[in-house]
C-alpha cells in the first residue's frame, strides 16, 4: 500500500493520541487496499479522496480503542457489531486488538458480507471473528459484553434492540456525531432509564476535518 495511506492513518491516529502497532498498521492497510478494490464494483462506501475515506472510516473506529478495557484478561473480550457494512468498526479493532478481541460481525446484505469474508481471509484474522449473515430485530436475545454500532440513526432505537442483546452490567457504546445531545434528549423522553444508564460520554474531533464525534457509553442494569 502506498506511503500515503501508510502516513495518513500513521498521522491521524497519533492526532487521536494513538499509537499504532507495526502488525496492526499492516492490517489495516491490507483491509484499505480490499476496500477500494471491492469499492470499485460494489457500493461499499461513498466515493471521496483517500485522506477523506481513511478519516471518515478507518480513523473514526479507532476512536472505540481507548474505550476497550486496556486490562489484560483471561478470555477476549466479545464484541458485537451490528449492521457492521464494510467492517466499521469491528472489523477495524479486531486489526489492532487481534488477540483481546471476539468479534462478531452482524451484516444483512449479502454483498457487504462476502466483502467482509474476504477481508477476514485476507488480512488473516480467521481465528475470533465471525461474519453473521442476517438482520437483528426488537426482541432477540443473547449475552454480549460490549455492543456498538456505527448503522443506527437512533440512538433510542439501537438502545432498545440492544435491551435483549446486552449481558446485565454489559457496556453499548454509540457512535455519534454532532446530534448527540439530541438523541440523548430523545432517549431519556422515552423513559428507557431502567434498562440502561449513561456511564460516560466521550466528545472529540477527527484529525484532519475535525468533524465532532460523541462516544456515548451505556452499561445495561
Amino acid at each position: 500500500m502506498s506511503s500515503p495511506s501508510r502516513q495518513i492513518l500513521t498521522d491521524g491516529a497519533r492526532q487521536l493520541g494513538l499509537v499504532l502497532e507495526p502488525t496492526a498498521l499492516e492490517r489495516l492497510l491490507l483491509y484499505y487496499a480490499e476496500l477500494l478494490k471491492w469499492n470499485r464494483k460494489i457500493n461499499l462506501v461513498a466515493q471521496a479522496p483517500e485522506p477523506e475515506l481513511l478519516e471518515t472510516h478507518f480513523l473514526d473506529s479507532l476512536t472505540l480503542l481507548p474505550l476497550l478495557s486496556p486490562v489484560p484478561t483471561p478470555d477476549p473480550l466479545a464484541l458485537l457489531d451490528i449492521g457492521s457494512g464494510a467492517g466499521f468498526p469491528g472489523l477495524v479493532l479486531k486489526c489492532c486488538l487481534p488477540e483481546r478481541l471476539d468479534v462478531t460481525l452482524v451484516e444483512p446484505r449479502q454483498k457487504r458480507v462476502a466483502f467482509l469474508r474476504q477481508v477476514v481471509r485476507t488480512v488473516g484474522l480467521g481465528a475470533g471473528v465471525r461474519v453473521l449473515a442476517q438482520r437483528l430485530e426488537p426482541g432477540e436475545s443473547g449475552s454480549w459484553p460490549l455492543i456498538t454500532s456505527r448503522a443506527f440513526a437512533s440512538m433510542a432505537d439501537f438502545l432498545a434492540l440492544c435491551a435483549g442483546l446486552s449481558t446485565p452490567g454489559g457496556r453499548v457504546i454509540c457512535m455519534k456525531g454532532p446530534r448527540a445531545e439530541e438523541e440523548l434528549a430523545l432517549w431519556q423522553q422515552q423513559d428507557q432509564a431502567e434498562l440502561f444508564r449513561l456511564e460516560e460520554v466521550r466528545s472529540l474531533s477527527l484529525p484532519f476535518s475535525g468533524a465532532a464525534r460523541h462516544l456515548l457509553v451505556f452499561q445495561r442494569r
